[in-house]
Protein backbone atom coordinates (compact mmCIF):
# COMPACT_ATOMS: atom_id res chain seq x y z
CA UNK A 1 0.00 0.00 0.00
CA UNK A 2 1.16 3.50 -1.00
CA UNK A 3 2.28 5.44 1.73
CA UNK A 4 0.65 8.92 2.08
CA UNK A 5 -0.77 8.49 -1.23
CA UNK A 6 -2.28 11.95 -1.41
CA UNK A 7 1.43 13.64 -1.34
CA UNK A 8 1.96 16.44 -3.12
CA UNK A 9 5.63 15.30 -3.98
CA UNK A 10 7.10 12.11 -3.81
CA UNK A 11 10.95 11.37 -3.37
CA UNK A 12 12.24 7.97 -4.02
CA UNK A 13 16.45 7.80 -3.07
CA UNK A 14 18.65 5.09 -4.35
CA UNK A 15 22.51 4.64 -3.59
CA UNK A 16 24.77 1.79 -2.68
CA UNK A 17 26.74 4.65 -0.65
CA UNK A 18 24.66 3.47 2.99
CA UNK A 19 25.56 0.88 5.67
CA UNK A 20 25.51 0.62 9.48
CA UNK A 21 28.85 2.18 9.88
CA UNK A 22 28.76 4.47 6.74
CA UNK A 23 28.56 8.38 7.20
CA UNK A 24 27.79 11.30 5.23
CA UNK A 25 25.41 9.97 2.56
CA UNK A 26 23.28 7.64 5.13
CA UNK A 27 23.26 10.73 7.84
CA UNK A 28 21.71 13.04 4.72
CA UNK A 29 19.00 10.11 3.61
CA UNK A 30 17.95 9.72 7.29
CA UNK A 31 17.62 13.49 8.12
CA UNK A 32 15.60 13.54 4.97
CA UNK A 33 13.56 11.09 6.63
CA UNK A 34 13.18 12.90 9.11
CA UNK A 35 11.91 16.06 7.20
CA UNK A 36 9.84 14.53 5.16
CA UNK A 37 8.29 12.50 8.54
CA UNK A 38 7.37 16.46 9.83
CA UNK A 39 5.62 16.92 6.52
CA UNK A 40 2.38 15.61 5.71
CA UNK A 41 2.58 16.87 2.12
CA UNK A 42 5.52 14.64 1.16
CA UNK A 43 6.64 11.49 0.57
CA UNK A 44 10.30 9.81 0.98
CA UNK A 45 11.56 5.99 -0.18
CA UNK A 46 14.88 4.85 -0.10
CA UNK A 47 16.32 1.89 -1.84
CA UNK A 48 19.64 0.78 -0.13
CA UNK A 49 21.47 -2.77 -0.45
CA UNK A 50 21.63 -4.79 3.03
CA UNK A 51 22.86 -8.68 4.19
CA UNK A 52 18.46 -9.25 3.69
CA UNK A 53 15.87 -8.13 2.00
CA UNK A 54 13.57 -5.99 4.64
CA UNK A 55 10.93 -3.42 4.29
CA UNK A 56 10.41 -0.90 7.09
CA UNK A 57 7.72 1.95 7.69
CA UNK A 58 8.18 4.90 9.77
CA UNK A 59 5.94 7.74 9.12
CA UNK A 60 6.12 9.19 5.13
CA UNK A 61 9.22 7.21 4.66
CA UNK A 62 9.34 3.86 3.40
CA UNK A 63 12.63 1.83 3.29
CA UNK A 64 13.95 -1.14 0.83
CA UNK A 65 17.17 -2.89 1.95
CA UNK A 66 17.76 -5.40 -1.27
CA UNK A 67 20.34 -8.41 -0.44
CA UNK A 68 23.66 -8.01 -1.99
CA UNK A 69 27.21 -8.81 -1.90
CA UNK A 70 30.15 -6.87 0.26
CA UNK A 71 32.28 -4.63 -2.22
CA UNK A 72 35.40 -6.05 -2.10
CA UNK A 73 37.98 -3.09 0.04
CA UNK A 74 34.89 -0.88 0.54
CA UNK A 75 33.41 -2.42 3.89
CA UNK A 76 30.51 -1.73 4.57
CA UNK A 77 29.21 -1.24 1.38
CA UNK A 78 27.18 -3.52 -0.72
CA UNK A 79 26.61 -4.00 -4.49
CA UNK A 80 23.02 -3.40 -5.62
CA UNK A 81 22.37 -6.00 -8.00
CA UNK A 82 18.76 -6.45 -7.75
CA UNK A 83 17.21 -4.48 -11.00
CA UNK A 84 13.47 -6.42 -11.34
CA UNK A 85 13.64 -5.38 -7.57
CA UNK A 86 14.37 -1.75 -8.35
CA UNK A 87 11.57 -1.62 -11.09
CA UNK A 88 8.83 -3.05 -9.09
CA UNK A 89 9.60 -0.93 -6.38
CA UNK A 90 9.08 2.14 -8.46
CA UNK A 91 6.48 0.99 -10.23
CA UNK A 92 4.49 0.27 -6.64
CA UNK A 93 5.81 3.98 -4.81
CA UNK A 94 4.90 5.84 -8.04
CA UNK A 95 7.58 8.74 -7.16
CA UNK A 96 7.33 11.92 -8.56
CA UNK A 97 11.25 12.03 -8.93
CA UNK A 98 14.45 9.71 -8.21
CA UNK A 99 17.40 10.92 -6.65
CA UNK A 100 20.56 8.78 -7.78
CA UNK A 101 23.38 9.02 -4.96
CA UNK A 102 26.40 6.83 -6.52
CA UNK A 103 27.85 6.89 -10.01
CA UNK A 104 28.35 3.03 -10.63
CA UNK A 105 25.76 0.12 -11.12
CA UNK A 106 22.84 1.65 -9.73
CA UNK A 107 22.16 5.00 -12.38
CA UNK A 108 21.86 2.19 -15.36
CA UNK A 109 19.74 0.06 -12.82
CA UNK A 110 17.43 3.50 -12.59
CA UNK A 111 17.42 4.15 -16.21
CA UNK A 112 16.48 0.45 -17.02
CA UNK A 113 13.71 0.37 -14.53
CA UNK A 114 12.62 3.78 -15.76
CA UNK A 115 12.70 3.66 -19.26
CA UNK A 116 8.82 3.02 -19.94
CA UNK A 117 8.01 5.62 -16.72
CA UNK A 118 7.61 9.10 -16.95
CA UNK A 119 10.20 9.81 -13.87
CA UNK A 120 12.74 12.40 -14.07
CA UNK A 121 16.26 11.32 -12.50
CA UNK A 122 18.26 14.21 -10.73
CA UNK A 123 21.78 13.08 -9.27
CA UNK A 124 23.41 13.69 -6.22
CA UNK A 125 27.21 14.23 -6.59
CA UNK A 126 28.02 12.78 -3.31
CA UNK A 127 31.69 10.59 -4.94
CA UNK A 128 34.10 12.34 -6.81
CA UNK A 129 34.88 9.92 -9.19
CA UNK A 130 38.15 10.67 -10.98
CA UNK A 131 39.56 11.07 -7.73
CA UNK A 132 38.54 8.37 -5.99
CA UNK A 133 39.53 6.05 -8.72
CA UNK A 134 42.63 7.81 -9.19
CA UNK A 135 45.90 4.90 -7.72
CA UNK A 136 47.27 6.76 -4.46
CA UNK A 137 50.32 8.21 -4.99
CA UNK A 138 49.55 10.04 -7.94
CA UNK A 139 49.52 13.72 -8.08
CA UNK A 140 47.13 15.08 -10.84
CA UNK A 141 49.95 16.43 -13.09
CA UNK A 142 51.19 12.62 -13.27
CA UNK A 143 47.82 10.29 -14.23
CA UNK A 144 47.43 9.74 -17.82
CA UNK A 145 45.46 12.06 -19.80
CA UNK A 146 43.85 8.60 -21.06
CA UNK A 147 42.51 7.80 -17.32
CA UNK A 148 41.34 11.23 -17.47
CA UNK A 149 39.43 10.99 -20.44
CA UNK A 150 38.36 8.41 -19.78
CA UNK A 151 36.56 9.18 -16.75
CA UNK A 152 35.71 12.56 -18.02
CA UNK A 153 33.74 10.68 -20.82
CA UNK A 154 31.64 8.35 -18.25
CA UNK A 155 30.61 11.40 -15.91
CA UNK A 156 29.21 12.72 -19.28
CA UNK A 157 27.28 10.13 -20.11
CA UNK A 158 25.87 9.63 -16.39
CA UNK A 159 25.19 13.45 -16.67
CA UNK A 160 22.95 12.68 -20.19
CA UNK A 161 20.56 10.03 -17.49
CA UNK A 162 19.96 13.24 -15.41
CA UNK A 163 17.72 16.57 -15.49
CA UNK A 164 19.99 17.57 -12.58
CA UNK A 165 22.94 17.08 -10.14
CA UNK A 166 22.94 18.81 -7.24
CA UNK A 167 26.37 19.37 -5.44
CA UNK A 168 26.91 20.47 -2.12
CA UNK A 169 29.97 22.29 -2.73
CA UNK A 170 31.56 24.84 -4.88
CA UNK A 171 34.38 22.42 -5.16
CA UNK A 172 32.06 19.81 -6.75
CA UNK A 173 30.79 22.16 -8.78
CA UNK A 174 34.44 23.40 -10.14
CA UNK A 175 35.13 19.50 -10.66
CA UNK A 176 31.98 18.84 -12.85
CA UNK A 177 32.60 21.67 -14.66
CA UNK A 178 35.66 20.49 -15.80
CA UNK A 179 34.77 17.63 -17.78
CA UNK A 180 31.83 19.84 -18.79
CA UNK A 181 28.67 19.11 -16.67
CA UNK A 182 27.33 22.45 -16.13
CA UNK A 183 23.81 21.73 -15.23
CA UNK A 184 24.45 21.94 -11.35
CA UNK A 185 22.22 22.92 -8.36
CA UNK A 186 23.86 23.53 -5.33
CA UNK A 187 22.77 22.92 -1.91
CA UNK A 188 25.26 22.40 0.95
CA UNK A 189 24.74 19.48 3.42
CA UNK A 190 23.43 20.27 7.06
CA UNK A 191 23.62 19.25 10.69
CA UNK A 192 21.27 18.85 13.71
CA UNK A 193 21.81 21.76 16.01
CA UNK A 194 20.07 20.46 18.14
CA UNK A 195 22.25 17.53 18.77
CA UNK A 196 25.30 18.80 18.30
CA UNK A 197 26.36 21.58 20.09
CA UNK A 198 28.63 23.27 22.55
CA UNK A 199 26.67 22.27 25.52
CA UNK A 200 27.95 19.19 25.37
CA UNK A 201 31.52 20.18 26.65
CA UNK A 202 30.20 21.03 29.47
CA UNK A 203 31.26 17.44 30.77
CA UNK A 204 33.83 16.51 28.14
CA UNK A 205 36.07 15.51 31.07
CA UNK A 206 33.27 12.46 31.23
CA UNK A 207 32.69 11.71 28.01
CA UNK A 208 36.51 11.52 27.60
CA UNK A 209 36.45 8.85 30.15
CA UNK A 210 33.54 7.23 28.32
CA UNK A 211 35.77 6.59 25.24
CA UNK A 212 38.95 5.96 27.36
CA UNK A 213 40.50 9.37 25.66
CA UNK A 214 43.64 11.25 27.54
CA UNK A 215 42.72 14.84 29.33
CA UNK A 216 45.08 16.39 27.80
CA UNK A 217 45.62 18.63 24.47
CA UNK A 218 43.44 15.89 21.52
CA UNK A 219 42.55 15.87 18.14
CA UNK A 220 40.63 13.22 16.63
CA UNK A 221 39.52 11.90 12.78
CA UNK A 222 36.25 10.66 12.51
CA UNK A 223 34.83 8.01 9.80
CA UNK A 224 35.87 5.48 7.45
CA UNK A 225 38.78 4.74 7.48
CA UNK A 226 39.81 4.38 3.57
CA UNK A 227 42.59 5.17 1.48
CA UNK A 228 41.51 8.24 -0.38
CA UNK A 229 41.31 9.66 3.30
CA UNK A 230 44.59 10.43 3.15
CA UNK A 231 44.87 9.35 7.38
CA UNK A 232 48.72 8.20 6.96
CA UNK A 233 49.68 11.57 5.94
CA UNK A 234 48.02 12.60 9.51
CA UNK A 235 50.39 9.91 11.15
CA UNK A 236 53.39 10.91 9.55
CA UNK A 237 52.97 13.96 10.98
CA UNK A 238 51.87 13.66 14.19
CA UNK A 239 54.61 12.84 16.06
CA UNK A 240 56.35 16.09 15.47
CA UNK A 241 52.56 17.53 17.19
CA UNK A 242 53.09 15.65 19.92
CA UNK A 243 56.57 16.27 20.34
CA UNK A 244 56.03 19.86 20.16
CA UNK A 245 52.68 20.98 22.31
CA UNK A 246 51.89 17.25 23.61
CA UNK A 247 48.69 16.66 21.32
CA UNK A 248 47.72 13.19 21.34
CA UNK A 249 45.09 11.56 18.30
CA UNK A 250 42.02 9.73 18.02
CA UNK A 251 40.91 7.46 14.97
CA UNK A 252 37.25 7.08 15.42
CA UNK A 253 35.57 4.32 12.91
CA UNK A 254 36.25 1.41 10.99
CA UNK A 255 37.35 0.56 7.39
CA UNK A 256 39.49 -1.50 5.19
CA UNK A 257 42.86 -0.04 6.36
CA UNK A 258 42.84 0.11 10.10
CA UNK A 259 45.51 -2.53 10.25
CA UNK A 260 47.83 -0.45 7.81
CA UNK A 261 47.16 2.48 10.37
CA UNK A 262 47.98 0.63 13.22
CA UNK A 263 51.51 -0.54 11.82
CA UNK A 264 52.23 2.65 11.20
CA UNK A 265 55.43 3.59 13.18
CA UNK A 266 53.26 6.14 14.93
CA UNK A 267 50.62 3.84 15.33
CA UNK A 268 51.04 2.79 18.79
CA UNK A 269 50.72 6.17 19.92
CA UNK A 270 47.13 7.04 18.28
CA UNK A 271 43.91 5.43 20.23
CA UNK A 272 41.64 3.74 18.00
CA UNK A 273 38.04 4.02 18.98
CA UNK A 274 35.26 1.87 16.92
CA UNK A 275 32.66 3.08 14.88
CA UNK A 276 30.07 5.03 17.06
CA UNK A 277 26.69 3.91 16.41
CA UNK A 278 24.44 6.50 18.23
CA UNK A 279 24.35 9.99 16.98
CA UNK A 280 23.76 11.69 20.30
CA UNK A 281 26.99 9.81 21.69
CA UNK A 282 28.77 11.16 18.73
CA UNK A 283 27.99 14.33 19.29
CA UNK A 284 29.18 13.79 23.05
CA UNK A 285 32.77 12.90 21.47
CA UNK A 286 33.49 15.62 18.73
CA UNK A 287 32.30 18.09 21.57
CA UNK A 288 34.55 16.75 23.96
CA UNK A 289 37.76 17.46 21.42
CA UNK A 290 40.18 20.52 21.20
CA UNK A 291 40.63 19.59 17.42
CA UNK A 292 38.88 18.37 14.56
CA UNK A 293 41.33 16.31 11.54
CA UNK A 294 38.55 16.18 8.55
CA UNK A 295 41.96 14.83 6.70
CA UNK A 296 40.05 14.01 3.04
CA UNK A 297 41.27 15.86 -0.25
CA UNK A 298 38.13 14.92 -2.34
CA UNK A 299 35.71 15.27 0.27
CA UNK A 300 32.15 16.81 -1.65
CA UNK A 301 31.36 18.37 1.88
CA UNK A 302 32.56 16.39 4.74
CA UNK A 303 30.00 16.56 7.44
CA UNK A 304 31.74 15.75 9.96
CA UNK A 305 33.66 18.98 9.85
CA UNK A 306 30.26 20.96 10.21
CA UNK A 307 29.36 18.87 12.90
CA UNK A 308 32.44 19.13 14.75
CA UNK A 309 31.91 23.34 14.10
CA UNK A 310 28.25 22.90 15.67
CA UNK A 311 29.79 21.35 18.39
CA UNK A 312 32.41 24.13 18.80
CA UNK A 313 35.56 22.13 18.04
CA UNK A 314 37.99 23.92 15.78
CA UNK A 315 38.40 21.93 12.39
CA UNK A 316 42.37 21.03 10.96
CA UNK A 317 41.55 20.32 7.34
CA UNK A 318 43.54 19.53 3.93
CA UNK A 319 44.25 22.08 1.49
CA UNK A 320 41.73 19.85 -1.21
CA UNK A 321 38.70 18.88 -1.06
CA UNK A 322 35.21 20.71 0.32
CA UNK A 323 36.02 21.39 4.02
CA UNK A 324 38.57 23.82 3.16
CA UNK A 325 35.49 25.80 1.73
CA UNK A 326 34.05 25.96 5.38
CA UNK A 327 36.97 26.61 7.60
CA UNK A 328 37.94 29.39 5.56
CA UNK A 329 34.52 31.08 5.53
CA UNK A 330 34.37 30.39 8.98
CA UNK A 331 37.48 31.09 10.46
CA UNK A 332 37.14 28.18 12.66
CA UNK A 333 40.30 26.38 12.11
CA UNK A 334 43.95 26.09 10.10
CA UNK A 335 44.79 24.57 6.71
CA UNK A 336 47.50 22.69 5.78
CA UNK A 337 48.53 21.21 2.34
CA UNK A 338 47.77 17.94 0.90
CA UNK A 339 50.31 15.28 1.46
CA UNK A 340 52.78 17.50 3.17
CA UNK A 341 53.41 16.29 7.10
CA UNK A 342 55.29 18.95 7.52
CA UNK A 343 52.65 21.56 6.74
CA UNK A 344 50.42 19.28 8.96
CA UNK A 345 52.56 19.28 12.22
CA UNK A 346 53.00 23.11 11.38
CA UNK A 347 49.53 23.69 11.22
CA UNK A 348 48.15 21.92 14.33
CA UNK A 349 50.88 23.08 16.42
CA UNK A 350 49.64 26.82 15.86
CA UNK A 351 46.31 26.02 16.22
CA UNK A 352 46.77 24.28 19.39
CA UNK A 353 48.45 27.63 20.47
CA UNK A 354 45.14 29.55 19.61
CA UNK A 355 41.97 30.66 21.19
CA UNK A 356 40.04 27.24 20.62
CA UNK A 357 36.91 28.41 22.59
CA UNK A 358 37.18 31.22 20.29
CA UNK A 359 37.48 29.66 17.44
CA UNK A 360 34.56 27.18 18.50
CA UNK A 361 32.28 29.88 18.70
CA UNK A 362 32.96 31.13 15.10
CA UNK A 363 32.21 27.70 13.73
CA UNK A 364 28.93 27.34 15.90
CA UNK A 365 27.84 30.97 14.78
CA UNK A 366 28.95 29.52 10.68
CA UNK A 367 26.97 26.28 11.58
CA UNK A 368 24.01 27.91 12.46
CA UNK A 369 23.43 30.65 10.09
CA UNK A 370 24.55 28.16 6.90
CA UNK A 371 23.77 24.38 7.76
CA UNK A 372 20.54 23.91 9.65
CA UNK A 373 19.03 20.66 8.05
CA UNK A 374 15.63 22.64 7.55
CA UNK A 375 16.96 25.23 5.53
CA UNK A 376 19.34 22.11 3.62
CA UNK A 377 15.71 20.43 2.60
CA UNK A 378 14.28 23.48 1.65
CA UNK A 379 16.11 24.34 -0.39
CA UNK A 380 16.44 20.58 -1.74
CA UNK A 381 13.29 20.00 -2.13
CA UNK A 382 12.79 23.19 -4.42
CA UNK A 383 15.04 22.34 -6.53
CA UNK A 384 13.09 19.19 -6.79
CA UNK A 385 9.81 21.39 -7.79
CA UNK A 386 11.98 23.30 -10.46
CA UNK A 387 12.71 20.31 -12.11
CA UNK A 388 9.53 19.14 -11.99
CA UNK A 389 8.05 22.60 -13.30
CA UNK A 390 6.23 22.93 -10.42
Amino acid sequence: MLLRADADLGVLDITEWFGETSGGIRTYLLEKGNYVSARPTLRHTMVVPGAQDSVTDAGGVRTYRLKGPSIPRQFPYRFMLAPRSVGRIIREERPSLIEVGSPFLVPWIVQHATRVLDVPLVSFYHTNLTQKLTPRGLSAGRVSRAFVDASSFYLRRLDRLFAMTIVASEYSATELARVGIDRVAHVPLGVDLECFTPARRAYASETRDRFALPHGPLAAFVGRFAGEKELDVVLDGWAEVERRCGARLALVGAGPIEAKLRAHPYGSRVIFVPFVQSREALADLLASLDVYVAAGPIETFGLSAIEAMASGTPVLTVSEGAVVERVLASGAGAVYERQQPASLAHEAVQLFQQDLAGLGVRGRAFAEAEHSWSTVFDRLFAVYRAVLGR
